[in-house]
């Protein structure tokens, strides 16, 4: 029991640390993340009226418009952008929502 414990443990170290090298997360909220069921779209719902402030209807129609994309949603959101301008800058940033925002 206590080799498996440990063996997950490490395996949670090297995945979570893979995830904020590739820019999958800002702080401690994984936000790279695509609404493409109603659990993931309602863990995106949640994680924008967290980080943004928003109400549940705000960040729905937020989140429809940006393609489901929570990084998308964030960067309109904050930089008052549309869809397309918000993905060219998190391109042009690879996908690192920290270096759009701040």
């Amino acid at each position: 029991m206590k080799s498996g414990t440990a063996q997950k443990m490490t395996l949670n170290m090297i995945t979570t640390t893979a995830m904020v090298l590739l820019g999958k997360t800002y702080g401690n909220l994984m936000i790279d993340l695509q609404a493409r069921s109603e659990k993931l779209a309602a863990r995106s719902r949640k994680i924008l009226m967290e980080f943004l402030g928003l109400d549940y209807d705000e960040a729905d129609r937020l989140l429809e418009s940006a393609g489901g994309s929570v990084k998308t949603a964030i960067v309109m959101k904050k930089l008052s952008v549309d869809r397309a301008a918000a993905e060219k800058r998190l391109q042009k940033a690879n996908g690192f929502l920290k270096r759009v925002i701040e």
